[in-house]
């Protein structure tokens, strides 16, 4: 028989390949297209941008469905984040329209396919989904995920800041608004995500920082029932001192008072206007971590009581949660200097009173000596982890681990994306945590599917394993009882202590 020229089988598979993309999807609110990303050889992934999930919201309104359009929408730039402050917080940016997703699909047409949908981070008060500008790309980037791992990654958009957050603590304005955006935009992937290839009864929900505490609170609350089966958090959970308003009203009437002061100064009109959004809630003599005023609220709706009380409602998820091994680093240089300060002392005072700023509810005398917080709660079918990869953050002593938000560039596969400015060992990492990741997502196992360096146990009330993530995993890496001695003195010591204004 005549051979046919390899170069004729490729144009082949190529033409088969280009004729199974997805083109045009029919979603509940129309029609949309994206566009076809090429990740190599017979590998591609569809990306739609900017897929409206809800209506432009009304301010301190919950969201509500989108109208729907005419046509055929080309879903092929990112919208515009929520309206919200700069870093720095000395202007805004974002429009009050900006509920909107974006998906990325492997391979084309596949049927069947898991579904992850991220949360970013940001503290409550900005961020976007794709957020953090990266090489000309965005650090969420679902790309190399979706092509690794044969899952769709879906990436939203929500309120942040007073928008999302302001609340007066009863029915006036309950808050959470942010909230319901998210549950608006897992909502709409449950109902449409099988026109895209997706399985709506196997999507899990992940996020870091914020947003992992965020995925917490999307567990919790009794409107998600039966809306996602699986849930990853990185860095950050609801019982986080800093993810939770204890005196929303406060808040409230500082920026009532911030309003009114604007107005007197600029005129009525500055109240309608988005510098009505910034206040200055980055100065004064609270840690840093005191200062996210900005955040969700047990408002006796989405969020019927505190989360402590609310773990009955997480019996059908599996959870998989971690932390980096340096996690509070970062909020901690910004209160103390001169830890990252080769030439300078760090003094038991300043130390004290960065201690006594963060546990004001029961006075710091008896905890000098304790520095690190995890929360780590026994929910069925968890996972636990320590994300412990050195620093790649220039100028830090040698001496810093896998500081706030590190781990996300490599479960994005930022070190396959941009692969100049990593090492080998990068992509191992990258590889291994888009393995676990998608695994878990996939199975609820982590280590089944992809190929996985070692067997990840489960953590259970009697056994309490946890996985030391980097880029050199072997079966030494699975660990046992991570931090036990904090966890010991957070959850029981520290709590049992009166209050600084109790009676006692």
């Amino acid at each position: 028989p005549k051979c046919i020229p390899m170069s004729v089988c490729v144009c082949v598979c190529v033409s088969t390949m280009a004729c199974t993309l997805l083109g045009v999807v029919q979603t509940e609110g129309g029609k949309v297209k994206g566009k076809n990303q090429n990740m190599g050889l017979l590998h591609s992934v569809d990306v739609f941008k900017g897929i409206p999930f809800a209506d432009v919201p009304g301010r301190w309104e919950l969201p509500k469905r989108h109208p729907g359009w005419d046509g055929v929408l080309q879903a092929i730039k990112y919208q515009k984040r929520c309206l919200q402050v700069t870093l720095l917080q000395l202007s805004s940016q974002g429009s009050e329209d900006c509920l909107y997703l974006n998906i990325h699909v492997p391979q084309g047409v596949s049927r069947g396919l898991p579904v992850m949908v991220y949360i970013f981070g940001g503290a409550f008060l900005l961020g976007a989904s794709n957020d953090v500008p990266f090489l000309g790309n965005s650090l969420y980037d679902g790309n190399e995920m979706a092509d690794r791992g044969g899952v769709i990654v879906v990436s939203v958009n929500y309120r942040v800041g007073s928008l999302g957050f302001l609340s007066t603590g009863d029915a006036r304005m309950p808050g959470n608004y942010g909230l319901w955006d998210q549950h608006a935009a897992i909502s709409w992937v449950k109902r449409n995500i099988e026109a895209f290839g997706g399985n709506p009864d196997n999507i899990t929900i992940f996020g870091q920082s914020a947003g992992a505490a965020s995925v917490n609170y999307q567990m919790l609350s009794p409107y998600s029932k039966g809306l996602f089966r699986r849930a990853i958090s990185q860095c950050g959970v609801a019982l986080s001192p800093w993810a939770i308003q204890l005196d929303p009203m406060a808040t409230t009437k500082k920026v009532g008072w911030l309003h009114e002061l604007a107005a007197c100064i600029f005129g009525p009109a500055v109240l309608n206007s988005d510098l009505s959004l910034r206040h200055g809630l980055t100065q004064g003599p609270s840690p840093v971590m005191n200062l996210l005023e900005f955040t969700p609220v047990v408002d006796g709706d989405f969020i019927p009581d505190h989360p402590s009380r609310l773990f009955n409602n997480t019996a059908d998820i599996d959870y998989l949660a971690g932390v980096n091994s340096m996690d509070g680093h970062l909020f901690a240089g910004v209160d103390v200097p001169s830890i990252n300060q080769r030439r300078k002392e760090t003094t038991a005072a300043q130390v004290k009173k960065l201690i006594s700023g963060l546990t004001q509810q029961k006075g710091a005398e008896a905890i000098q000596s304790v520095y690190s917080l995890l929360i780590l709660d026994p929910w069925a079918r968890t996972y636990s982890y320590l994300f412990d990869m050195k620093t790649r953050i220039p100028g830090l002593p040698s001496w810093v681990g896998a500081m706030h938000a590190e781990d996300v560039q490599y479960l994005f596969g930022k070190p396959f994306d941009k692969p100049l400015i990593y090492f080998p060992r990068h992509r191992d990492l990258s590889g291994y945590m888009i393995a676990y990741w998608t695994n878990f997502a996939k199975t609820g196992d982590p280590s089944r599917g992809s190929k996985v360096p070692t067997i990840w146990p489960p953590f259970t009330p009697s056994r309490h394993p946890y996985l030391v993530i980097n880029s050199d995993i072997t079966k030494s890496s699975v660990r046992f009882d991570l931090r036990a001695e904090y966890v010991r003195y957070w959850t029981d010591t520290y709590n049992n202590m009166p209050s600084v204004n109790s009676d006692q």
